[in-house]
């Protein structure tokens, strides 16, 4: 059986809760969670790989167990304590699994410390703009005009039954979809503090999207070894965006899973299997 320790790590006065499982000694795995979830995704992939890797999951700032911090979040201050994290941990060479935020939130540590990484896969976790898929419009429309109304207009992405969509649409079988996931995001979205910070993490994204050029120089200047992962129904990443790797790392391989958004809820055993032979080579 797997040992995972639950453990909080202070940065500089915030805290950041983690999961961690394997040998000190083996390969570091940092693994990225996305919106509207926790390090708790990765519980089915983590026991899967810990055998031969050392794996951290941190709760992003404002998700799961985490701090939660205040008003006007970005993306640039989440990478920040992130980068900060891993060096708290002792993790100073990694592999990176990105999915969604986590996406946005690893490039930049990246871009900042291409000699740390190792590698990287990316679930679902978007680079290029013809990735961005229909389900981005109402959040478009908050970047063109930050009305209130715009911004209210939004909170349907917090509502539980959203969530629940997140996990189901494209899924072949809803019913192979554990509600443990959905229903403890929902739980953490629930808490009074979280609406402001998630909202104005949506507005803030098109900070990401402006940084995609320079993620992708990262990608053809540095050429990490990349893996991409993807649940091809995914409403909001789309295949596109998968493909859009190899235009600046040819080397890259892409794979698809006829999933949705949260492909680890009903394709982990094989995203695991892609995860160990590629890192393994």
């Amino acid at each position: 059986m797997t040992s995972i320790s639950y453990r909080t790590a202070n940065v500089d006065g915030f805290n950041i809760f983690y999961r961690e499982a394997g040998a000190q000694s083996a390969p570091k795995l940092l693994l990225l969670h996305g919106f509207p979830s926790a390090g708790h995704m990765f519980r089915d992939l983590i026991p899967l790989l810990a055998d031969h890797f050392h794996i951290v999951a941190p709760d992003l700032p404002g998700f799961g167990k985490s701090d939660m911090p205040g008003s006007g979040y970005t993306f640039d201050r989440m990478a920040a304590t992130i980068d900060r994290f891993t060096e708290i941990i002792g993790f100073d060479r990694y592999a990176l699994y990105v999915f969604d935020y986590g996406a946005p939130t690893g490039f930049r540590l990246a871009v900042k410390h291409p000699d740390r990484i190792t590698a990287i896969i990316s679930q679902n976790g978007n680079a290029y703009e013809e990735g961005l898929g229909n389900g981005w419009n109402p959040i478009r429309a908050y970047w063109r005009d930050a009305s209130e109304a715009n911004r209210q207009a939004l909170k349907a992405f917090l509502k539980p039954e959203t969530t629940i969509m997140q996990y189901t649409h494209g899924v072949a079988d809803p019913a192979a979809v554990s509600p443990d996931g959905y229903s403890l995001d929902n739980f953490y979205l629930a808490r009074p503090e979280a609406s402001e910070v998630q909202l104005d993490l949506m507005g803030d994204y098109k900070s990401n999207v402006a940084l995609y050029p320079a993620f992708q120089t990262y990608f053809r200047t540095h050429r990490p070894p990349f893996l991409a992962t993807w649940g091809k129904n995914d409403p909001f990443f789309l295949p596109a965006g998968a493909e859009a790797f190899k235009r600046d790392m040819p080397d890259a391989t892409v794979r698809f899973f006829d999933t949705g958004h949260f492909a680890l809820e009903t394709h982990a055993v094989e995203i695991a299997a892609a995860i160990r032979d590629f890192l393994l080579r």
